[in-house]
């Protein structure tokens, strides 16, 4: 008897091949597309429901099942809301993060094994050994385990990745043999309740934010900003502050008393630290085995991972040592921790 798999269809190129690769393989494969946000883009164009139009295109080029299922309410209750708290606390969270947890992962997983499914199979660049742990993408360009890292192995004993093991370059030239009305589809970016709106414009609809003062180091105000949750550390673009000289660059943030302090130069040494402090740890199968413990870890997506060592977890709070100063450490954001190509877990900065 044929087992059967869900998978995951986003309207993208990724997952429109995984039910193409699945079908051949033999599996019973059933597309389903997952709603999470309900708003029209400046056009008044609802792009899930572009999405989900190429979802069926694919679906029926393939002479699949296919069906929608509406998680918008979940996905404010316990993605958005979070993403919400966590801007005015003067983080810079990652939502995708949490909706993997949270939703793909979780409620989707669920509605998946209700549909009779044995599998939930998604076009994430990942893959799993035999004991369910999660690993790396083959394609190092493309690895979206940072973005996994806080799924548990207990869900993961239930999922599938079908083009984890593929370059995206054999991705793309595979949906073209398979004559996938996604073959040429452009990857999505950015967070995907915001697409290409600016980020200031949306978020002002939810939080009221006041200006404030750009301020060095030193104490010498060089400007006004729009309210210190806009920004984040690092940042370059969008700051409107001019001169002659270096750019300007986000250094930290004052969020109680709405200050961004700024600096100089995109190596200004106050950009750099080898230490960061973290909570809110997530490990995929166990924590490791004793501390303190020498790993690879990134900071970032789209960073190779660096070598450090993690320190015991105390009252929740541990520290995270590199061996090489790291640039713009940014709270809100994950450190995801590694040993070769095997994900560990991660954890939130906190500073």
């Amino acid at each position: 008897m044929k087992q059967t798999v869900v998978v995951g269809m986003s309207g993208g190129v990724d997952s429109s091949l995984s039910a193409a690769l699945l079908k051949e393989e033999g599996y019973h494969v059933i597309g389903l597309f997952m709603k999470n946000w309900e708003e029209t883009d400046a056009n008044g164009i609802c792009t899930s429901n572009r999405d989900y139009e190429d979802v069926i295109k694919t679906c029926t080029q393939l002479q699949i099942p296919y069906y929608s299922v509406n998680f918008v309410e979940e996905y404010r209750d316990r993605v958005f809301a979070s993403f919400l708290a966590d801007l005015k606390a003067g983080m810079t969270p990652n939502p995708d993060i949490l909706c993997n947890k949270e939703i793909k992962f979780d409620v989707f997983l669920e509605k998946a094994i209700l549909l009779g499914a044995d599998f939930l199979a998604t076009g994430h660049y990942c893959r799993l050994n035999e004991k369910h742990q999660l690993l790396k993408g083959a394609d190092p360009d493309k690895d979206q385990s940072y973005f996994l890292h806080a799924v548990k192995q207990n869900a993961l004993q239930k999922v599938l990745f079908p083009v984890g093991h593929l370059p995206k370059k054999e991705v793309r030239a595979l949906a073209h043999k398979y004559n996938l009305p996604t073959a040429e589809k452009k990857d999505s970016t950015g967070i995907c309740f915001i697409g290409k709106r600016d980020f200031k414009p949306f978020v002002s609809q939810y939080i009221s934010y006041k200006a404030g003062p750009f301020q060095t180091l030193q104490g010498q105000i060089v400007g006004q900003h729009d309210g210190a949750a806009y920004y984040t550390i690092g940042q370059r673009k969008g700051l409107g502050l001019g001169g002659e000289g270096d750019a300007w660059y986000v250094i930290q943030k004052d969020i109680v008393k709405n200050i961004v302090f700024v600096e100089r130069g995109a190596n200004h040494p106050a950009l750099f630290s080898s230490q960061l402090s973290a909570s809110k740890f997530t490990w995929i199968s166990s924590p490791p085995p004793q501390f303190p413990y020498r790993c690879h870890a990134k900071i970032r997506y789209r960073q190779q991972e660096q070598p450090c060592i993690l320190y015991p977890i105390e009252n929740g709070l541990s520290t995270v040592l590199f061996d090489q100063p790291q640039r713009a450490i940014t709270p809100g954001q994950s450190v995801v921790f590694y040993d070769g190509d095997l994900c560990l877990g991660g954890a939130i900065i906190v500073g």
